[in-house]
């Protein structure tokens, strides 16, 4: 609890020392005799903002002190010990205004920033003024005092991750049409490529075996000639050829083995000479019949290794790795494909996570619209034990699909009325600031059960 305020230089009080007791503490006194300086000095402790023109005229500083008894307050008694700033069961907020605009915060002597004061105020204690030091007016805090007061953290936390699943869908949809463009250019330069490697149809390896046979048809006639001539030394020459010189050879030695059966290995070789130069002839001849010696062919082979060399050079590749590269640009478009049918799919993504979306906003309306009966006769019976007799609060919650956020779809709305006959109003449009502070303090009682 608040014990002791210390006021000095500031507004027009040149020193003040106000100690509070427990229970309850009234300030009265006549319009303008300073009632509110204390609140604001209060505030101020609390991290509010500082004007130079809150310095007392002729003083060069002003310097305000809130003491804090911390026996019913263990929370800030552990943010205190969090921050190493605890000093026993007490708590001293300071908070020094210099004439030229600058100010201090301290926190039982140690120097902080401002967001440290605010952040344990919150912990020390709630002003609730007519119109400053609340938010009770604002839709989004009507909205968060009354989901307080339910409780229900289940359902708004599905809340909050279905809206972030549709809001990523919308974001993804969203980077994908922007890219659509930039695809759509690609796709039409692939048909393009791809129409001309289409009708050529480049096979893997195909390059080297054409090239091989371009060459050995280009030369047909040298390999016959050649061939043939090849043959006639071996075997088909009337004169001589090895095969009849072998002949006479073997004939020659084998009768020398008669005489000598040494000389048996040396006719054995001149045998198994004579079995590989028969078969290296048969081979030879049957290549020389097979040789082809088709112009059609040739022409073919030659347009078609021309072809192919002069894609390559288009696509700045060897010849050799144009089938490659056609893979390659035909596995382009099918991504490009699937990325077009993947429109489809995040646009069916949107809907969905959107559909879900709006399911639990409408689960949480009815949550809501549960509680608000629930509170708004807790708050009118609060009202009536404040001195408002005939005061009547009621909470709206209107469901807008339109108005879809991580916290729902539903426009909360604070109603009242203190005098008999008078209508239900936005408690923003309440005149009387006493009556709405009362409002204030009777919610403040209610949601904190």
């Amino acid at each position: 609890m608040l014990a002791q305020l210390t006021i000095s230089n500031f507004a027009i009080v040149r020193e003040l020392e106000i100690d509070f007791q427990s229970g309850m503490t009234v300030i009265t006194g006549e319009t303008g005799a300073g009632k509110s300086i204390a609140i604001d000095a209060l505030g101020l402790c609390l991290g509010g903002r500082a004007e130079a023109d809150m310095v007392r005229t002729g003083a060069t500083r002003a310097d305000l002190c809130a003491r804090f008894a911390l026996k019913d307050t263990p929370a800030a008694l552990r943010w205190l010990e969090e921050n190493q700033l605890e000093e026993g069961r007490e708590c001293l907020l300071r908070r020094v205004i210099s004439s030229d605009g600058r100010s201090r915060g301290f926190i039982n002597g140690t120097a902080v920033p401002l967001s440290q004061l605010r952040e344990l105020g919150q912990l020390l204690i709630q002003i609730h003024g007519q119109h400053a030091h609340q938010q009770l007016t604002k839709p989004e805090q009507q909205k968060s005092l009354l989901d307080s007061y339910a409780n229900e953290a289940a359902l708004a936390q599905q809340m909050a991750a279905r809206y972030q699943l549709w809001h990523q869908s919308c974001r993804d949809l969203a980077h994908h049409q922007q890219q659509s463009q930039e695809r759509a250019a690609r796709a039409e330069l692939l048909q393009y490529q791809l129409k001309e490697l289409n009708d050529f149809n480049p096979q893997a390896g195909e390059f080297e075996q054409i090239d091989e046979e371009y060459k050995r048809l280009a030369n047909s006639g040298q390999l016959l000639t050649t061939s043939q001539n090849a043959l006639a030394l071996l075997a088909d020459g009337e004169d001589v050829n090895l095969q009849s010189q072998l002949y006479s050879a073997k004939q020659l030695v084998s009768e020398l083995v008669g005489m000598d059966s040494k000389l048996s290995g040396i006719l054995d070789m001149l045998e198994e000479a004579t079995i590989q130069l028969t078969e290296a002839s048969d081979e030879l001849r049957h290549y020389c019949e097979r040789l082809d010696l088709d112009p059609n062919r040739l022409f073919e082979l030659e347009q078609r290794i021309a072809k192919q060399i002069s894609l390559a050079r288009k696509h700045h590749v060897s010849p050799e790795a144009l089938p490659q590269l056609y893979q390659s640009l035909l596995e382009e478009q099918q991504q490009l494909d699937d990325q077009a049918d993947s429109l489809e799919t995040l646009t069916l993504a949107v809907n969905k996570h959107h559909q879900q979306a709006l399911e639990t906003a409408q689960a949480l309306h009815q949550q809501r619209q549960f509680y608000a009966q629930e509170l708004g006769q807790l708050i009118t019976e609060s009202m009536h034990l404040l001195s408002m007799p005939h005061g009547l609060f009621t909470i709206d919650v209107k469901f807008d699909e339109h108005h879809l956020s991580n916290d729902g779809a539903d426009r909360v709305e604070f109603k009242v009325t203190t005098n008999p006959g008078q209508p239900l109003q936005p408690i923003a449009k309440v005149a009387s600031g006493g009556e709405l502070s009362r409002n204030a303090r009777a919610r403040a009682g209610m949601t904190a059960r």
